[in-house]
């Protein structure tokens, strides 16, 4: 079905590339240089539209004033919001103003595809938005992968890649982004869907019955009272194990995985024989194994033997795109599984507060915020007001006088008396944060030019900190750090490794 898709940007060009990538995936696009010819399009017929893409910057009517008009007006089109500034700050009043999605120019044509995908099942109340199962033990297949961001289309197409061999795979990433639904996709887009999918958390057995789990054991073989257990190796034959937290695992069961890996067999523990295998491993990790080789915590030649196909999995705080995505469909989920009425919805407000958060745990706490948020909720939709422990670790939040003041230089001689106590407030809390460290040169972040003896500094050193800087203000999104900072990805990669520079903390000096 061909959806109607009105694109609102002033820039001929980025109008032209967007209309460009809607007809590339067979919906029709309609046009409009600004916010104030857009509404008149709405005005004579607000059901054209099925879904809205608009510039936040342009002249006449701005993006969020066209949001408030808009609501005003009663559309509820969903409405994809491009930003080129890319900062949390104005992402978030979007949010607040009722933008459905947001992108970060430029934008590629599969990236635009993908929002306006999860916008249309939205307004069609199509098939539902899938996401991460309540039983683990059910099949998921890359459709049931949640994405939006470049980040997270990056890796599904790296999976199913790998979903078409039995090379053995590594899935990095932190606590809670999904690794083992990675590794159930990979297993589900391959000849061995039909299979077992085994999982192991090797950091959560006893040290000392590792090799009894994983490789199976067998009492009274010499007496005739043989008791046998099964280990995970064979109870996988034929299909997948999963290996979770590999890092965890004993040197010394290490050496007899390698014996697995390599040969495809396996010695069962008191059986003094071997049996053959057939299993493919996925394995996954939340630390650096290569830091753990070089620790001697971990062998390097079961390392190169299991890393063979690496994919990163970027935390959550990387890809804020996914985040409304995710909280809808975790919304739908919950309430169907509450047998509520009538489902709930996620509010605006609510929406822009859980993109405004970093999630240190990812997904997984996510998930568990809306679980929480559906079972307490009192309304017909969840609002800021359903996640006080996330509200209370964003204090400034709350107040959108602040949001509006963050996007502008605030100007001590233009507050009266009565904002005196806010303007010092404000500054105290910039003169604070990470912004205003000192390697920036104090709160007007300015990198300084010449060292402590008045000559001009290296040009390696004024490069490391302007990109420590960009890391910081940008809050880690590499794309818009390297855009801005003239660079491909992959050189601020390769700088990055160069400086020993952490993008989680790039404040944090290089051990």
């Amino acid at each position: 079905m061909t959806a109607h898709i009105l694109v609102v940007d002033d820039d001929p060009v980025q109008r032209r590339l967007l209309k460009n990538a809607v007809e590339r995936y067979g919906h029709a696009a309609h046009l409009a240089e600004n916010g104030r010819i857009a509404l008149e399009f709405l005005k004579r017929n607000p059901s054209q539209f099925n879904v809205i893409v608009l510039d936040l910057m342009m002249p006449e009517l701005d993006g969020l004033g066209f949001l408030q008009a808009a609501g005003e007006m009663g559309i509820d089109t969903p409405v994809i919001v491009q930003t080129g500034q890319g900062g949390i700050d104005t992402v978030v009043q979007a949010m607040r103003a009722g933008a459905f999605d947001f992108v970060v120019k430029p934008v590629s044509p599969e990236r635009i595809a993908a929002s306006i995908s999860n916008a249309l099942k939205v307004d069609h109340r199509e098939a539902k938005v899938r996401a991460v199962r309540g039983d683990r033990g059910t099949s998921v297949s890359f459709g049931d992968i949640v994405s939006a961001s470049p980040e997270m289309l990056r890796v599904i197409d790296l999976a199913q890649r790998a979903a078409q061999s039995n090379i053995p795979v590594v899935l990095e990433g932190e606590s809670g982004v999904g690794k083992e639904m990675i590794a159930r996709a990979i297993q589900a887009g391959g000849e061995r869907a039909s299979k077992p999918f085994i999982t192991v958390n090797c950091g959560a057995i006893p040290s000392n019955m590792v090799e009894s789990v994983l490789f199976g054991h067998e009492k009274g073989a010499f007496s005739g009272a043989t008791e046998r257990h099964v280990g995970k190796f064979v109870e996988a034959d034929g299909g997948t194990l999963f290996l979770d937290e590999i890092g965890d695992l004993p040197l010394d069961v290490q050496v007899k995985l390698l014996r697995a890996v390599q040969q495809g067999e396996i010695e069962i523990v008191g059986a003094g024989k071997t049996q053959k295998v057939d299993v493919r491993l996925v394995s996954a990790t939340n630390k650096d194994l290569i830091e753990e080789v070089r620790a001697g915590r971990f062998r390097e030649d079961l390392y190169y033997r299991l890393n063979v196909f690496p994919i990163t999995i970027p935390a959550l705080r990387r890809r804020k795109e996914d985040i409304p995505h995710l909280a809808r469909v975790f919304t739908e989920r919950f309430s169907g599984e509450q047998k509520l009425e009538h489902a709930l919805h996620v509010g605006p407000g609510a929406l822009a507060l859980l993109t405004a958060y970093d999630w240190p745990g990812n997904i997984r706490q996510l998930e568990n915020a809306i679980f929480r948020a559906v079972v307490l909720a009192e309304g017909p939709e969840l609002t800021e007001k359903d996640f006080p422990q996330i509200a209370a670790q964003i204090p400034d939040f709350q107040s959108p006088e602040l949001l509006a003041t963050a996007a502008e230089p605030l100007n001590a001689d233009d507050a009266d008396e009565s904002d005196a106590g806010f303007a010092e407030a404000y500054r105290q809390s910039r003169a604070e944060s990470a912004l205003a460290h000192p390697m920036f040169g104090g709160p007007e972040n300015i990198i300084v030019s010449t060292d402590e003896t008045g000559e001009v500094r290296k040009l390696a050193d004024v490069e490391e900190e302007l990109i420590r800087f960009a890391l910081k203000f940008y809050r880690g999104q590499m794309s818009q750090v390297a855009r801005k900072l003239g660079i491909g990805r992959s050189t601020l990669y390769r700088k990055l490794k160069d400086y020993g520079i952490d993008p989680d903390d790039p404040l944090k000096e290089a051990a």
